[in-house]
């Protein structure tokens, strides 16, 4: 049976071994026992989410790191141990998952389909024999107290992880977003980046990231016109917006103003996705007095933050859409595409 080095350590009650111990192994003996569907002590995990693994499968793929421990409460037989090593009996359904379940199971599916990611050794922590109240109480500590960094935070780190990691298409709307909010562009100074002073209006980073990057997917909304490069696409979104603003005469960055929130911003980028670049497509133009020409707003009708006060954010996100698609005025003709 296999050996391991390992650590005991004692916290609080309760005391576990640290150690690591081969990918293969640990999807072998490691399972969930599932809260409410389980009839067995420790049973405290949720329903598997298939796309969280999905995704940890192709990180795992793409030699993600996993140092983290995955947190185990052995229910099998006794864990013998000497001075210096463990040894882990390679036995299905030895351990119960506390923690970690989801980076088990992409693991798992990473293996069948790259057998040499089983010998990649994962860290874990091994307690032995909990019942259920004591699992659950380990369970609430990790996933209350300790809890994930923000969405924001995230995409900011894209910018400084590897390329073998990267999301492409966050990279280029976090790009994207960066330009627009670099001086003298339509958003200077209001994304919300992370660890950077509160601010009453302004949108996170994360917000507007997401809201951007469905259209500059491969095969999303841009890459289906042909306006696939990144300085088209900056040139696109600056078009846009420097419209819009132009049309506050001055009032841009007023508080009054919707679309320096975070539902005007993602209803200004739904009206683009959905209206103005098909419309722009057909004229083979987002020149700046194409945008302008068929956005009719002025101060009777511009849009603001009181018109959205006690919706929902999707509510909201939706009212400023209409609101603009209530503002355009298309009209057919063609020409050579411009930007």
């Amino acid at each position: 049976m296999p050996k391991f080095k390992y650590i005991k350590i004692s916290q609080s009650s309760n005391t576990f071994m640290l150690t690591a111990i081969p990918a293969r192994l640990l999807t072998k003996i490691a399972y969930a026992s599932i809260r409410r569907q389980d009839d067995e002590q420790g049973a405290v995990q949720r329903v598997l989410n298939t796309s969280r693994i999905s995704g940890i499968k192709e990180f795992a793929l793409q030699r993600g790191d996993f140092p983290a421990s995955i947190v185990l409460n052995w229910v099998g037989k006794d864990l013998v141990m000497d001075r210096d090593n463990l040894t882990i009996p390679d036995v299905e359904r030895s351990a119960q998952i506390i923690d970690g379940q989801h980076r088990v199971a992409g693991l798992r599916a990473a293996i069948a389909e790259k057998p040499a990611l089983g010998s990649t050794p994962i860290p874990v922590a091994i307690y032995s024999k909990l019942d259920t109240p004591q699992s659950a109480r380990i369970f609430l500590s990790i996933n209350t107290e300790q809890r994930p960094v923000p969405k924001s935070l995230v995409f900011d780190l894209y910018g400084v992880t590897g390329a073998d990691l990267m999301d492409p298409s966050a990279i280029r709307a976090g790009d994207i977003v960066t330009f627009l909010n670099e001086d003298s562009q339509p958003y200077d100074g209001l994304i919300k980046f992370p660890n950077t002073a509160r601010q009453r209006g302004g949108i996170a980073l994360s917000t507007a990231v997401t809201a951007v990057k469905p259209l500059v997917e491969p095969k999303g909304i841009l890459d289906q016109i042909g306006a696939s490069e990144l300085e088209t696409q900056k040139a696109i979104f600056n078009n846009y917006f420097s419209v819009l603003e132009k049309k506050y005469e001055g009032l841009w960055q007023e508080r009054s103003n919707a679309f320096i929130y975070a539902s005007g911003f993602i209803g200004a980028i739904e009206f683009l996705r959905t209206k103005l670049i098909d419309y722009c497509a057909m004229k083979k133009s987002f020149e700046r007095r194409t945008i302008s020409d068929v956005i009719k707003m002025d101060a009777s009708n511009r849009i603001l933050q009181e018109e959205v006060k006690g919706l929902g954010g999707t509510d909201a996100a939706n009212h400023v859409r209409d609101r603009l698609i209530q503002a355009f005025r298309p009209t057919e003709s063609t020409q050579q595409l411009k930007v």
